[in-house]
């Protein structure tokens, strides 16, 4: 009820808009909200067991239960952490550039692209299960094709700093944006790679999927929304600027550290869990046991625990920052970079 009531606001306004054009970044969200209701419903048909009884049994069963899964797993989370952010990115990095976006017409190419491609992709989660063979190849195969769209998208949100490169020394909330996008593009070429039967055969079950997933979930996600928050709260306080350009600046640092230490330690953990776990000694036996593995993988989660720490403290950066905003103060500090110093990389 609340998805169909957000579904109708949403339509709503666009219906009452008085501008003639639906902005691309309007397109990725209402292709957002409409999918994710799909997915929901496709994934909860149910028969029930009576006409008046509440208990009732999934319509799908074995390898077609598998499947419905997947379709539903991959795609909730691509069209509501992709579709649905991508529409983010449109509209805050050309607002906080103050630059039009790079190719408008690479921006319709990309919503297709993706929203045709992306719902095929589920069955590389399926890699080597009783699901049958051409099915895995073909979500393979999607999910491969998918890495152009992605990219075009990456070079098209970057690109759109074209003429204005010097903001990225003087706007950190730029540089979340920027660097959210730079993230995307690693994750939308990581997958894929992932996606391909050799490389899943290795990273399928591992912490190297865990690593995959953060840097889209913290890196994509996480950046692109602390960029438009820190754009949006000053606007809907009605605060000439946030608290302190310097707390936002080191939110970015400490965050992207702690993001880097994240998915490398997942990484190398990863790929080292899945080739301990297919080595085999000279009789043919598995070389190493179960808690071998988990006792190599200290060290890399460790890591992974400070790195999850930094960037918590760098939303608890935020969260200060925020606060202090909505209050209206405001904290005497010098520019992040002199207009000397910019003028003069500008001219390098």
């Amino acid at each position: 009820v609340i998805w169909v009531v957000y579904l109708a606001t949403f339509v709503g306004t666009l219906v009452k808009r008085r501008e003639p054009h639906i902005y691309v970044a309007n397109w990725f969200l209402l292709a957002f909200i409409v999918t994710i209701a799909m997915l929901h419903l496709g994934n909860n048909l149910s028969i029930p067991v009576s006409f008046f009884g509440a208990k009732s049994y999934t319509m799908w069963s074995g390898v077609q239960s598998a499947m419905i899964q997947w379709w539903y797993g991959h795609n909730a989370v691509g069209f509501f952490l992709t579709a649905g952010f991508l529409g983010m990115m449109y509209y805050f990095i050309p607002k906080r550039a103050e630059r039009p976006v790079y190719s408008y017409r690479l921006s319709i190419v990309h919503f297709w692209a993706l929203i045709f491609l992306y719902i095929w992709a589920g069955p590389h989660h399926l890699h080597y299960t009783a699901l049958p063979d051409w099915s895995q190849t073909l979500g393979m195969t999607f999910s491969i094709m998918l890495w152009m769209p992605s990219w075009g998208g990456m070079i098209n949100g970057i690109m759109t700093l074209s003429g204005a490169w010097e903001k990225l020394r003087t706007d950190p909330v730029i540089r979340f944006l920027v660097a959210s996008v730079a993230f995307y593009g690693m994750s939308t070429f990581e997958g894929p790679m992932m996606s391909i039967k050799a490389v899943n055969s290795l990273s399928h079950y591992t912490d190297w999927t865990v690593g995959h997933v953060h840097s889209g979930a913290l890196g994509w996600v996480a950046f692109v929304s602390f960029g438009a928050m820190y754009y949006l709260i000053p606007v809907l306080w009605g605060r000439k600027s946030l608290y302190s350009m310097r707390l936002v600046s080191y939110h970015f640092w400490i965050a992207t550290i702690g993001i880097v230490l994240y998915i490398t330690a997942m990484w190398i953990s990863g790929i080292m869990q899945g080739l301990m776990w297919r080595a085999y000694d000279d009789m043919g036996f598995l070389q190493y046991s179960f808690i071998e593995t988990v006792e190599a993988m200290h060290p890399y989660y460790v890591i992974r625990a400070f790195g999850g720490v930094l960037f918590l403290t760098g939303g608890l950066i935020m969260a200060y920052n925020m606060y202090r905003t909505i209050r209206g103060d405001i904290r005497e500090e010098q520019p992040y970079e002199s207009p000397e110093a910019v003028a003069v990389g500008a001219r390098r």
